[in-house]
């Protein structure tokens, strides 16, 4: 009787023994979380350098990033990402976007740049950051060739066509005495709209970048327009990225550096402005 429990005892210890083997033997434990895994698996290689990135854009604001008569996006802006990537050993996918939303498409990882005719103000940089200016611009009037309006003051009453969450909206607003004396503030998605919104007699005047305006007037007759001599001030055209995309930013901005200095920017400058 004895032997017999001295036997059983014997059983159970190693059967304990094996369990406690088994349950070590590749099994995650609490203080680990995670089962061995080979040691060759255990360092990863670095994370390869992002050479791929999205150009968020209107693809109607000519003649910075527009589609020509083939439907094929071509513009300044378009020129100058293209050459901005070969500099920086990236590839740039161009992706329309509602100009509304530009920022809250940066912000979650839609795009990684703002590039299309993006105006420096106050407002947009406590959400993104810029790159160096790379082209001025002003914001100005425009009214029918016919129109009796000459200066702001003669702007008061009517209805002003503007681009909504534009530059130009930004620059109309700061000015809070104008904007009490106008009718009505008509914001439309893109600038076409608001031209064409002018030319049916809706609006009175256009507040709009000039860049696209000069365009836009040469293209559709110039002497159908006409530019008041007052304008709604200066502004730069800048890049915008992620403020967390610091070595991009500085990357993005050697490349515009090299290109005026090697020629490339006046390039392009003299295709798309040399007649402006």
């Amino acid at each position: 009787m004895k032997k017999l429990k001295t036997i059983t005892l014997f059983t159970m210890i190693l059967l304990i023994a094996l369990m406690v083997m088994g349950c070590s033997n590749g099994a995650p434990t609490q203080e680990s979380g995670k089962a061995d895994v080979p040691s060759d698996a255990k360092d990863e290689a670095p994370a390869e350098e992002k050479t791929n990135y999205v150009m968020g854009l209107d693809d109607t604001f000519a003649p910075m990033g527009f589609r020509d008569e083939k439907g094929e996006l071509v513009g300044f802006d378009i020129d100058l990402a293209n050459g901005a990537a070969e500099k920086m050993g990236v590839t740039i996918k161009f992706q329309p976007i509602d100009w509304s939303m530009k920022e809250n498409e940066l912000a979650a990882g839609n795009i990684d740049f703002i590039w299309n005719g993006y105006t420096i103000t106050d407002e947009r940089l406590e959400k993104v950051a810029f790159s160096d200016t790379y082209l001025n611009n002003s914001q100005i009037i425009v009214v029918l060739a016919d129109s009796k309006v000459e200066t702001k003051a003669d702007l008061a009453g009517k209805n002003i066509a503007v681009q909504a969450e534009s530059s130009a909206l930004d620059a109309i607003n700061a000015e809070p005495e104008f904007v009490e004396s106008v009718n009505e503030l008509a914001e439309f998605s893109t600038n076409n709209e608001a031209f064409m919104d002018v030319e049916a007699g809706r609006s009175d005047a256009l507040v709009v970048d000039e860049v696209l305006a000069r365009f836009y007037m040469k293209q559709n007759g110039q002497e159908k327009y006409k530019v008041l001599k007052e304008d709604f001030g200066d502004e730069g055209y800048a890049v915008g990225v992620r403020k967390s995309d610091d070595e991009l930013l500085k990357k993005l901005n050697t490349a515009l550096d090299e290109m005026k200095t090697d020629g490339t920017y006046d390039e392009i400058y003299a295709k798309w402005f040399s007649e402006n």
